[in-house]
């Protein structure tokens, strides 16, 4: 059975989002989360407190689209 991946900061969420140059709305519609309840994800450091499969959805769509995160401080492009 394979780990649970930690959860991502408010502050990597924005990094990814500006990294791929996405809007809030873009983000939506591609992990199927609201609009406001990424809004809100986002105005913190930390990580959010919402619900474990909507942070699990943001994170699932970055990483389709070429995002590692890193601990639980940063972003970057993954390697090919």
């Amino acid at each position: 059975m394979q780990a649970a991946k930690p959860a991502i900061s408010g502050a990597q969420i924005r990094a990814a989002r500006a990294f791929l140059r996405w809007s809030v709305q873009d983000l939506a519609q591609l992990c199927g989360v609201s609009e406001s309840a990424i809004a809100r994800a986002e105005k913190f450091d930390v990580v959010p407190g919402m619900r474990g499969r909507n942070l699990a959805a943001i994170r699932a769509a970055f990483e389709m689209h070429g995002i590692e995160f890193i601990d639980n401080t940063g972003v970057r492009a993954r390697l090919r």
